[in-house]
């Protein structure tokens, strides 16, 4: 088992930017991937398995719901703060990190956000410890960048709702204990229901054969006639927009944690590049190395910006849906290409589980197409700058 020697680049001094608060939670979690992650993630990727053993410490250091109201068992922290959070998990894994943002994200936010008071004080709380853990279903097998077109659907039956459908591609399904389900009334309205473990007619199988994200859960919900108690629906928003609200949080959530994936295969080639030595001297002093690196730590550090401003815009409550999909569309990108970079200066040895950064990269193909995809991202940055709609 390799040492952790992570040491997180700052090129352009943007600690000098953040609060004492917002570095002491940084480094919280930053100082536990190192001690609980970090260990274990490569054997957990390799057996394909989520490390449950880590949900207790993802509460701890307030992964799931950082900016939820403390009265519902959340932390009540800024949004910077809740970046900072997911980019040092997402140093240690994105699948990791995936299971906290659909926690905070996709299940905590709709509740606290689209909820009655009674919801509120029902689940809030038991995520918020990880006493149980969410999933968010969206996405379908036949509806993916249009989902909109949704075919889960549930009926009005006098003292309850009949779900019917399927959801595909759900972080966190296979060992949910509640799902917010988008779907669809009689009138053809998207609205969210709180579907509970144990349900009659509510299963999850898993996905197996995965490349990507084999430290993360994932699977399908599937609704089989399943009763869901009238007081399940999320009454205060409803239309495709319901949805999408989440969605935004979870992909500034991304646009943070790729910087760390980043962080992580910049800071393992950097190290490797020092130490290797061939034709008599370090790699590392090789121009077209050298190259490499330069080029990566610039565009970390770009990317470092543009999630510190766009948080300083959430905490404003100024920042748009374009804006959060060119950030995570940017950074997403430039983790990915670092990783591919990183691994080359790597050479043979980037391809083992000794080092992280084949893991990285394998990660990183999904985190680039979920949450929308790489060209949807495009297409919304384009239609905000152009006005005209090439979604249709």
């Amino acid at each position: 088992m390799k040492p952790d020697l992570f040491e997180a680049p700052d090129y352009y001094n943007i600690d000098d930017l953040l609060t004492e608060e917002h570095k002491l939670i940084r480094d919280s979690a930053r100082d536990w991937v190192k001690r609980d992650v970090s260990p274990i993630i490569e054997e957990a990727a390799q057996n394909a398995e989520f490390p449950k053993s880590i949900i207790p410490g993802l509460a701890e250091i307030g992964a799931f719901g950082p900016y939820i109201p403390e009265e519902y068992g959340g932390a009540g922290l800024d949004q910077i703060s809740y970046g900072l959070i997911m980019q040092e998990i997402e140093r240690g894994d994105s699948g990791v990190r995936s299971t906290a943002s659909v926690q905070s994200s996709l299940v905590m936010y709709p509740i606290w956000k689209y909820g009655t008071e009674e919801q509120r004080k029902k689940y809030l709380p038991k995520l918020a410890t990880g006493e149980w853990m969410g999933s968010f279903g969206l996405t379908e097998p036949d509806h993916g960048s249009n989902p909109g077109g949704m075919v889960t659907n549930f009926k009005d039956k006098g003292d309850h709702y009949l779900l019917n459908g399927a959801k595909l591609w759900i972080s966190n399904s296979p060992f949910c204990d509640v799902a917010v389900v988008w779907a669809k009334n009689e009138e053809g309205r998207i609205h969210g229901l709180i579907v509970e473990r144990g349900m009659e007619g509510f299963s999850t199988p898993e996905t197996h054969n995965k490349w990507s994200l084999r430290a993360s859960a994932t699977g399908e919900l599937i609704f089989q006639n399943v009763k869901v108690p009238k007081e399940n629906l999320l009454p205060n928003k409803s239309g495709l927009g319901a949805p999408l609200g989440c969605l935004d949080s979870a992909r500034y959530g991304i646009s943070w944690g790729a910087i760390g994936a980043a962080m992580d295969c910049y800071d393992t080639a950097l190290r490797y590049a020092k130490e290797r030595v061939q034709f008599g001297k370090p790699i590392a002093a090789f121009q077209l190395q050298q190259k490499k690196l330069a080029e990566m730590i610039t565009e970390i550090t770009k990317a470092q910006l543009l999630a510190l401003r766009l948080g300083q815009l959430k905490n404003e409550g100024k920042a748009t849906s374009a804006q959060i999909s060119m950030a995570k569309r940017n950074n997403v990108e430039m983790a990915i290409n670092i990783a591919r970079e990183a691994r080359q200066i790597l050479g043979g040895m980037g391809i083992t589980g000794e080092y992280s950064i084949m893991r990285h990269m394998m990660n990183l193909e999904s985190v680039i197409t979920y949450e929308g995809t790489h060209d949807i991202h495009l297409l919304i940055t384009g239609l905000d700058i152009t006005g005209e709609n090439a979604f249709k």
